[in-house]
């Protein structure tokens, strides 16, 4: 089971930026398509963007293209969400996991298992 922390959340106004990562310890990310989730309180999770094991490719959810931008940095063994242009309806905990890009969705390949998450707080 591959284990994966989340980091880089916070509280930021609207308009705001926040850039979250993914790593894992113990197991290179190379072979792993990663995928960002959040879960706001009472919603259930959602995919909001995954990206390939080269980078290749990418999905994202309709409402944060063109604000959201998935990266990765292999080396670094980290995969990164940049947000840009927050706004309140971004407020959730925010996950990373190991997922199959299919056609544009993120689909998750973790069992169900998740981490602890970050939480990202946008507001005034």
């Amino acid at each position: 089971q591959l284990q994966l922390v989340e980091s880089g959340g916070g509280l930021v106004q609207p308009g705001g930026s926040l850039r979250l990562s993914c790593t894992a310890s113990g197991i290179t990310l190379d072979d792993y398509a990663i995928g960002w989730f959040r879960q706001a309180p009472g919603r259930e999770r959602e995919g909001v963007s995954c990206i390939s094991s080269s980078g290749g490719r990418t999905n994202y959810r309709g409402s944060v293209k063109g604000r959201f931008t998935i990266s990765r940095d292999n080396a670094k063994n980290t995969v990164y969400l940049q947000m840009n242009s927050l706004k309140p309806e971004d407020t959730a905990v925010y996950f990373c996991a190991a997922v199959r890009l299919v056609l544009n969705l993120c689909v998750p390949q973790n069992s169900g298992s998740w981490g602890q998450g970050t939480q990202v707080t946008v507001s005034s």
